[in-house]
């Protein structure tokens, strides 16, 4: 894979895999994880060359990889039943690093918390519980992952199960019963969402419980996520011949499409501003994203990030959006005022004399020549202007500009020698 870093056609270098992910240094070796586990040896084909691939068009393939990958790298027990949707590692790794990368930074000031341990909502964990299983084994999160069917919340809770040294870090929680017992507060909580944005073109359609209702009351997170359904129907879903990822039709398909459905978390994000640090989600199109980050801004958001996942040849796009001010912001508001010192100078030498007029703040509006005071120069014929800003303490900012002559070395020497002696001021000022 030599060449370094691919770059586009504008020249700038297209983004790559994260640089803290696992298989940033290297693939997965095909070949060696096939030595080690004979179930994974009958999906590997070796070409002439020696080189080892695997068919991504066959589900069983993908599967098996995915469970050795989590098995061998990560330590972790997994499996699903055959249609439910099937993640790749690399790339759901690269989501997972992100989110570090936003919590880390100082974007946003972290949200109180009693443990002191990162804590993430997984919207839609699925049969896999991709999110939750990397987070828990990778970085010590603890995850809440929610998601509407029967099967998927039976794998999900199985995933967790087999794996001992991560159950007390996972929870998987029955989105549609959370809601229905929350009935009251969603009627409440509804009006002010319908505010927000624009209200849905079909009022009589049931959304899906995403956020709202789902979360309890008591409850805080530093983050959510979410692999949104990214289809309108299960024809489009099915467009792409190179890989099999599986997925059933509540996994993969939604009215209205990964639009509707992350339009709908940034309405939810809006009753529980204050529970979370930051929402996010992964998005499929481009176009969205840009739609996306327009709505979240129109929501109230003060700050909405974005990246890009790479993983082959399939593009896809994170969003992440805040509504907690910003910790630049707030440094701001605590910094002292300046106690600035600015001037202006203005010169005119004669053959016989130097007149120099000071203008000190508030005294601007008087005439120069009742401010003047006489200098002693060779410089003959010379008339320019000064002006000295004190930005920040112990820093001056000076301009200077003839007013009638074009500029010669004896301008420039007197500009160095007032340049001297404004520092000598300054420095006997401070000592």
């Amino acid at each position: 894979m030599g060449g370094g870093r691919k770059r586009r056609r504008d020249g700038s270098e297209a983004p790559s895999i994260h640089p803290r992910n696992r298989y940033a240094a290297a693939a997965p070796d095909f070949a060696a994880l096939a030595e080690l586990y004979p179930s994974f040896r009958p999906y590997v084909s070796v070409s002439e060359r020696g080189r080892a691939s695997v068919d991504f068009t066959d589900f069983s393939a993908t599967r098996e990889l995915t469970r050795v990958l989590l098995l061998h790298d990560h330590g972790v027990n997994w499996w699903i039943p055959d249609g439910q949707l099937c993640p790749t590692v690399p790339n759901r790794s690269n989501y997972i690093h992100w989110i570090e990368d936003l919590l880390s930074s100082n974007l946003t000031p972290p949200i109180s918390s009693s443990s002191g341990r990162v804590r993430g909502f997984d919207i839609g964990t699925g049969a896999n519980c991709i999110y939750p299983l990397l987070g828990a084994s990778l970085l010590g999160w603890s995850f809440v992952g929610s998601d509407v069917t029967d099967v998927a919340l039976e794998w999900a809770k199985k995933n967790v199960e087999n794996n001992p040294h991560l159950t007390e870090l996972i929870e998987i929680r029955n989105a549609n019963a959370a809601s229905l017992s929350s009935e009251s507060e969603a009627i409440v909580r509804e009006p002010i969402r319908e505010n927000v944005l624009e209200p849905v073109e079909d009022a009589a359609m049931q959304k899906p419980p995403v956020l709202v209702c789902v979360v309890k009351e008591s409850e805080s997170f530093d983050f959510c996520m979410c692999n949104p359904p990214f289809f309108e129907s299960i024809e489009e879903a099915g467009l792409n011949p190179k890989t099999s990822c599986g997925g059933t039709a509540e996994e993969m398909v939604c009215p209205g499409g990964e639009l509707a459905f992350v339009t709908h978390i940034i309405e939810d994000s809006v009753s529980l501003k204050n529970s979370f640090r930051w929402f996010t989600s992964m998005v499929g199109r481009k176009a969205n994203l840009k739609l996306l980050m327009s709505k979240a801004r129109k929501a109230g958001a003060s700050v909405v990030k974005t990246t890009e996942f790479v993983q082959g040849q399939t593009a896809r796009w994170g969003l992440a959006w805040s509504f907690i001010a910003p910790r630049n912001k707030v440094l701001r508001s605590t910094t002292p005022a300046k106690n600035h010192h600015s001037f202006m100078l203005q010169v005119t030498l004669s053959d016989e004399q130097t007149e120099a007029a000071i203008l000190h703040g508030d005294d601007y509006a008087g005439s120069l020549e009742e401010s003047s005071a006489k200098l002693q120069s060779v410089v003959k014929g010379v008339s320019f202007c000064i002006t000295v800003f004190e930005q920040i303490p112990g820093t001056l900012l000076i301009k200077g500009s003839l007013l009638n002559k074009a500029l010669s070395g004896t301008f420039s020497s007197l500009f160095s020698e007032l340049e001297d002696a404004l520092r000598m001021e300054c420095l006997s000022k401070t000592r």
